[in-house]
């Protein structure tokens, strides 16, 4: 009994660590995603878009590595497959938005950054609600 508490514990404290982490790490692909959202870009600005896209991705990177070394192999195992599914519903976006794009309807720049902060929101969403579930 006392080790499902600590279990608990341990559990509860994971995800209140990539929430933390996750934050500052949305926001910052939400201002990625502004600074790209704009079609006549100057060089400078384009610069910037690319440096907080990349910094973004790096970011995504280490929260995903910090949550990784905290869970154990259960919640390691809900994690991935919570981002295989998430990692499915971005192709299938990302085919359905080169589409629009092709036939001229949208910007596939537009979308690529929606499509992968979507990605990323499913990834975790997903793997919250298994592990409030199946607990």
């Amino acid at each position: 009994m006392a080790n499902q508490i600590q279990q608990d514990q341990l559990t509860r404290a994971a995800r209140r660590a990539v929430l933390i982490d996750g934050i500052p790490v949305s926001t910052l692909g939400v201002i990625a995603l502004a600074l790209g959202s704009n079609p006549d870009q100057s060089t400078a600005q384009k610069a910037w878009w690319i440096a907080t896209t990349i910094v973004f991705t790096l970011a995504i990177a280490w929260v995903l590595l910090r949550a990784f070394r905290r869970a154990d192999e259960y919640l390691r195992r809900i994690q991935l497959e919570s981002m295989a599914v998430a990692f499915a519903a971005v192709l299938v976006a990302l085919q359905v938005a080169t589409l629009l794009d092709a036939a001229g309807v949208v910007r596939l720049q537009q979308l690529a950054q929606v499509i992968l902060l979507g990605g990323v929101a499913t990834w975790l969403l997903i793997a919250d609600l298994r592990t409030r579930l199946n607990r």
